[in-house]
Parts: structure tokens; sequence; C-alpha cells
């Protein structure tokens, strides 16, 4: 685990806090138990990427589905085959008690930091989040990102992203609302102080317009689904941008096209499924190029076989790498 004290959260994120990080799906079985060696087998992949550090059990991880004890053991193995880079936790939950207890075991297995986002299904209101947030930042010294997502229920305006990040360990958001003026005004607001990360590298094309640079990528899908060891043009267009490099020609040349296929297929999975993270869609890209996956656990449902013939025909451009 890294070295802070709780007043030393906020400095130790904007400076260690830099680059690409990638969001873990977590493998299943074919009787769709926990895939332990897949998990190992994916890391050591994604690390060869060049990837800075990993979360786990977050969205793409299908925390929901998991049990108590199965995403402990996903910190436990998470911990150790990532050794060496920065690791995160994905700890909501709709139980403060249950929250604390990942929290503090995350803390335990020497995680670098925590994630949390709202408490769904009950809460409707800005403060409710703010005021369970608080609750969670009393009781821990780890650092925080807040997620902000709409897949929680309630996405917090950029005024109480601001009171969040008053807590001295909330170090910043991962802003996700797919609301491109909340996710600007975030970096302009609070981006001085505070981590905020928008999971996507249209950030970065603003943000040169603007003035303003995203100094990591916490977190996304997208090293593992577009790169492979030894090509790795992705993280390497990332790790360039986060310190200022952003090589537009770069861009166009080796990711451009591959991104354009990537965004018609999570808004085809997406619309299909209602609004639902396309968890199935990344699964099963991953596993074409090389990674465990398993599918997905109910309520998810997989790709069908004529979807997944159809994006297997899409990805022939970097299959065939």
């Amino acid at each position: 685990m890294a070295s802070y004290t709780k007043a030393e959260a906020q400095d130790w994120a904007k400076e260690n806090l830099k680059g690409q990080w990638s969001t873990l799906v977590t493998p299943f079985n074919k009787d769709l138990s926990l895939n332990q060696e897949g998990l190992i087998k994916n890391i050591n992949h994604i690390r060869k990427l060049g990837t800075k550090g990993v979360g786990c059990a977050w969205g793409m991880g299908e925390f929901w589905s998991l049990s108590f004890e199965e995403r402990l053991r996903v910190f436990d193995l998470v911990s150790d085959a990532a050794k060496g880079m920065f690791i995160g936790a994905h700890v909501s939950h709709t139980s403060l008690s249950e929250v604390q207890k990942f929290t503090d075991y995350a803390e335990h297995c020497g995680f670098d930091i925590i994630m949390i986002a709202a408490p769904y299904f009950v809460t409707k209101t800005e403060d409710q989040v703010v005021e369970f947030v608080t609750e969670i930042a009393k009781t821990t010294s780890m650092a925080i990102m807040f997620y902000n997502s709409p897949q929680f229920g309630v996405v917090l305006g950029v005024e109480k992203l601001k009171e969040l990040c008053k807590l001295p360990n909330v170090v910043g958001v991962k802003e996700a609302s797919f609301n491109q003026s909340l996710s600007i005004n975030a970096h302009q607001i609070l981006g001085k102080d505070h981590v905020i990360s928008t999971p996507d590298e249209w950030i970065f094309f603003k943000g040169k317009e603007l003035g303003f640079n995203q100094q990591v990528m916490f977190a996304n899908t997208s090293d593992w689904r577009f790169d492979r060891p030894g090509n790795s043009n992705y993280v390497e267009f990332i790790n360039r941008a986060v310190v200022g490099d952003l090589d537009e020609k770069f861009y166009n040349l080796h990711i451009k096209n591959i991104k354009e296929i990537s965004d018609k297929w999570w808004q085809y999975t997406v619309k299909k499924f209602n609004g639902v993270l396309p968890v199935s869609m990344c699964k099963y890209w991953g596993e074409l190029m090389g990674l465990a996956s398993g599918g997905v656990r109910l309520p998810l449902v997989d790709l069908n076989n004529q979807e997944k013939s159809k994006l297997k025909e899409d990805l022939q451009i970097i299959i065939d790498k």
C-alpha cells in the first residue's frame, strides 16, 4: 500500500495517480464460479501493456453479482498478482457497515486507493450521497475516489462534488456521468487541487482547447480491448497525453478506427439492455483478445451467437495483428 497519512492523501494522489489505469472484469468458469487463475492471467496480460494501475470489483467487474466472500477473494488475488502496479478496490454497497468492511479489507490487502459510488436504490438526493461518503471517509485513512455515475441512480453536480472533495481523504472523482458539460466543469473547478478523471479520451482534446489536462485515465477497458503486449498504442497515447503530449496524428493513425468500432458496439449494447453497462460485450471482446472471461452472471445476459459473430468480424482489424 502507498504510504500516506489521511492529511496527505490528496497530495499523494496528485503526485501518483497518473497514466492509464485498467478496469478488470471478473472472469468466471463454465459453472459461473470465480475463475481465479483467469483473473491472475488477465492481470499479467494487462501488466505487459504498460498500464499503471488496475481496479477490481468495479462496474465491469460485476461487483453486484459477487458474494461478500468472492469480493474479498478478488481483493486477495489482485493485491498479490498486481504487485508493482497501483491497485484500487471498488467498495460500493448499500450497507454502510459492508462498505466499511470492504474498505478495511482493502487496506489490509495493501490497496492504494478505494473507489465508492452512491448507495443505490434508496439514494435519491445529492445530500444523501454526501452524508454517506462523509461517514465512510471518517472511518478510514485510505484515499477515496468518488465514482459519479448514473448507474447508481443519482449523479452529483459540481457543487456537491466540491463538498466531497473538502474531505481530507477524498482525492477526486471518476466523472463518468456521460454529461460532457459536467465533466468539463468538474475539471475546471476542481481539477487544480483534485484528481478528476473522465474515462474517455475526448477529455484530452477538450482539455487542450479549454486549458486543463487530465492526469490519469481512472479507468477504462480500452487498454486490454485495443492493445496487445508489444503493441500498446492506446496505453502509449494515454501515458503521453496525461503529461501534455497530445498527439492527434498518432491517435488518428492507431486508435481512431478501433475506437469507432468500440463506440458502435458500446452504444448498441447499452441500448439493447436499456442503459446497463455493456459488460457482456466487453467480456466477449476480451476473449477475442486472449483474456479470460467466461460470460456474465444473471441478471446480465451474454451477447447472442449472431452478435458475437458480427463483433468478431468487426474486430479482425486487431485480432489479426
